[in-house]
């Protein structure tokens, strides 16, 4: 008895570390890690751009403008194979704000005005491949390496691209031949028109990297993103912006049928300055560091769920701008 009660804890100690390791290994299976066939995900980003920001540094004043940005992407996916798939990314767009400006005309003074309300609908829509470069998987480790490149359709209304070029237009008209100016120079408050645009107007290029690496209960993870915007509706042309996140994180809760971790991320987004009229403009542009918690939770080997959310460590902007106080996100996915 004597040795048979050690003998039967080491088979409790080596038979619970197989069940949490192939508890991991099934939860890379949820995060469509491997195998192929339609997967569909629905993900949400709440955004408020409540902080008004001068250059980098906060300002303060009476009846303040605002945008509350809220993104449902509805992403449908098909994997051919383990090692490439593409997916379809639809995404819908509820803006609330509320805008002080100024308005130019030709046929009167330049009248001072506070806007509020709503804009919503369909936004611009992306079609994304995946390869996988590199992957290898077991019980103990596995690294996942994938590359992603596709194009981003000008679906989205982009009618406030149009109001934004012709009030550069008009005031241009004011002002004497020669004379050095923003093209954005019209406007004198921190939410411009092409914020509350819903598409760009304009066909783009979406590249992106991603790296997923595991160490039984230990996991680091990175994501890379490139848009390259092209000059869309009226002339506008939105910056370039690239996004780098990821951070370690570890499997808190491990079971044959679910499993839930924390990731601490970290996320650097830069966005490049805006142009129209052939004109870049200073009072556009920002960068932006992030750090917060990420919760992923998986059950079975086809249903994940993930929560975050990311508190700006320090934003940096060009001109007057509205600046997130905070960015949260969640998202499900179910592969069939």
């Amino acid at each position: 008895m004597k040795l048979a009660l050690p003998f039967f804890l080491f088979l409790a100690a080596t038979s619970g570390q197989a069940c949490e390791l192939c508890a991991i290994y099934n939860a890379g299976n949820a995060l469509g890690e491997s195998g192929g066939g339609f997967a569909f995900a629905i993900s949400e980003q709440y955004i408020p751009y409540r902080t008004s920001q001068f250059q980098g540094e906060e300002t303060s004043g009476h009846n303040p403008s605002y945008v509350d940005s809220s993104i449902t992407h509805l992403v449908p996916a098909y994997n051919f194979s383990p090692r490439f798939g593409v997916n379809l990314n639809l995404p819908i767009e509820y803006l609330d704000f509320k805008r002080r400006d100024v308005r130019y005309s030709l046929a009167a003074p330049p009248q001072f005005f506070t806007e509020q309300g709503t804009e919503f609908g369909l936004g611009d829509v992306s079609l994304i491949g995946r390869a996988t470069v590199f992957q290898k998987r077991s019980m103990k480790f596995g690294l996942l390496v994938n590359l992603l490149a596709g194009v981003k359709f000008p679906t989205g209304d982009a009618d406030r691209l149009d109001d934004e070029v012709e009030q550069a237009r008009i005031f241009n008209l004011f002002l004497p031949p020669g004379t050095p100016h923003d093209p954005l120079g019209h406007s004198v408050g921190s939410v411009h028109q092409h914020n509350l645009a819903l598409g760009s107007g304009s066909y783009d290029g979406v590249f992106g990297l991603t790296v997923n690496s595991r160490w039984q209960r230990w996991f680091l993870n990175a994501q890379f993103q490139y848009y390259l915007r092209t000059e869309g509706e009226a002339g506008f042309e939105y910056g370039d912006e690239m996004m780098i996140s990821g951070g370690p994180g570890a499997f808190l809760l491990l079971n044959p049928w679910y499993t839930l971790s924390l990731q601490a991320n970290a996320v650097y987004d830069t966005m490049a300055r805006d142009k129209l009229l052939d004109q870049v403009s200073d009072r556009t542009g920002s960068t932006a560091w992030y750090f917060g918690p990420l919760f992923n939770f998986t059950f079975g080997d086809h249903f994940s769920a993930n929560a975050g959310i990311d508190v700006p460590l320090r934003i940096e902007n060009n001109g007057l701008q509205s600046v997130a106080d905070y960015r949260i996100h969640g998202g499900l996915s179910w592969r069939f």
